[in-house]
């Protein structure tokens, strides 16, 4: 690399050489830009997975996870969880800074105010059958959105934007504890306003026409937490799915449906759903040590799901903050569940074992959200809907961001073609 900040690549069988940028941000590795790579060679990259490269620039989340690092906007993820709240840090990741006391009474008052879904989505849901999978519910209900508020919606204004982002935030719990009561058969239930965010849509999820909710506080508080730890984590496969999506123009309602669809993957937002599976298969705590036994075994196919992360390379910074809540909740709540013994067994075999600890492959925040989660007791084909909520916050911010980006351009991953070489087409009485 010269002092210039540029990369010299030259190509040994006919010469051609092109001059490369370097480029950088705030914080993390700098990039090479290989904008000019094809003019100037003939070559494009390949790079499966685009685990080497960056897609877009960004100011809204930064990682590092050598060093388990989490910023949103540059706040530390272990301050936010402590000092913050989802709402907030949603104003944040929107804005880019904190709420003034005005600001924020303002944008709760606007997500109150929108969090009521259309009648006629009723309709819409009715038309699953009650054990249709609740992720196929939320990303068909949160694209026929565009249905609802396509004829008022210009992508091009800003007003417009941030009114489908307050849309978007504040009827996502309303139309997923709907998905949840249609899966049961319960009637629909109107959220209460004089409720704040994360307690009025458990109002909406649980609570029945003849008695009310009585709802511990730890409860709130732990959902609270986990939808701060899942509301953005830069540029994951869901989130690029959101940007790719949007840099066609399509509305935010079908770019948000985009992303639902890539977070339903066990290898992404479904890996709450898959521990519990798991917990399930090993199916008692004197299991735990056979379990782990096949876990170690690189013959054995057998792998614990929940441990380790593939971009924290040391510890997950949301899994340290979650996992003492998570014993709080068990302990507040004193439920009896021999699914969560397993767990416990599991974690504190993991935590202690070398072969874990060498290869640090610690309890991630998927390990630890899941067990909440069915602490709460939310149904495991729910996990991936508690996810999208959160995440729906990280989704609209990186779409405004693309939107309000000079130069964006339509996404265009390239390929190497590894098919049929030219061929003439033969009939079919001759093949």
């Amino acid at each position: 690399m010269s002092d210039a900040k540029t990369v010299k690549l030259v190509d040994e069988s006919n010469k051609p050489v092109s001059e490369l940028p370097v480029i950088g941000g705030t914080l993390g590795a700098e990039c090479v830009d290989i904008g000019t790579l094809y003019k100037d060679t003939g070559y494009f990259t390949y790079d499966p997975g685009y685990g080497s490269t960056a897609s877009t620039k960004s100011a809204i989340t930064y990682i590092d996870g050598d060093k388990g690092v989490l910023l949103y906007r540059g706040y530390p993820i272990e301050q936010l969880a402590e000092k913050s709240t989802f709402l907030e840090t949603s104003y944040l990741l929107l804005n880019g800074e904190l709420p003034t006391k005005a600001e924020f009474s303002k944008f709760e008052s606007d997500i109150t105010h929108h969090s009521m879904m259309h009648e006629n989505l009723k309709d819409f849901l009715k038309g699953f059958h009650h054990n249709a999978h609740p992720m196929a519910m939320l990303a068909a209900s949160i694209a026929s959105l565009s249905a609802f508020y396509h004829d008022d919606l210009d992508v091009d204004n800003p007003d417009d934007r941030k009114l489908a982002a307050i849309r978007l935030i504040a009827k996502m719990p309303t139309i997923s504890a709907a998905i949840y009561r249609h899966s049961i058969g319960w009637p629909t239930r109107y959220p209460r306003n004089n409720l704040e965010y994360v307690t009025r849509f458990l109002h909406t999820m649980f609570e029945v026409p003849s008695e009310p909710l009585e709802l511990n506080p730890v409860v709130a508080k732990a959902l609270d937490l986990l939808f701060i730890l899942h509301a953005d984590h830069e540029q994951n496969a869901s989130t690029s799915t959101v940007r790719l999506v949007g840099s066609t123009g399509a509305n935010p309602y079908a770019s948000i449906a985009a992303g639902i669809t890539a977070l339903w993957g066990p290898a992404h937002g479904g890996a709450n759903e898959a521990v519990l599976l798991q917990l399930q298969e090993i199916g008692s705590a004197d299991k735990v040590e056979t379990a782990v036994k096949r876990a170690k075994d690189k013959n054995d196919p057998f792998r614990l799901m929940g441990f380790g992360h593939r971009v924290y390379k040391n510890f997950d910074p949301r899994a340290k903050i979650i996992r003492e809540m998570c014993h709080k909740v068990l302990n507040e709540l004193g439920v009896n569940d021999p699914l969560l013994d397993v767990a416990m067994k599991l974690e504190e075999a993991a935590l202690k074992d070398d072969y874990f600890v060498e290869r640090k492959l610690y309890p991630n925040v998927d390990f630890y959200s899941g067990i909440i989660y069915k602490a709460l007791g939310i149904p495991t084909e729910m996990f991936t809907v508690m996810f999208a909520i959160a995440r729906t916050s990280g989704w609209i911010s990186h779409w405004i961001e693309q939107h309000e980006t000079p130069g964006s351009r339509i996404g265009r991953p390239r390929q190497i073609y590894t098919g049929a070489d030219v061929r003439d087409y033969v009939s079919n009485d001759k093949r």
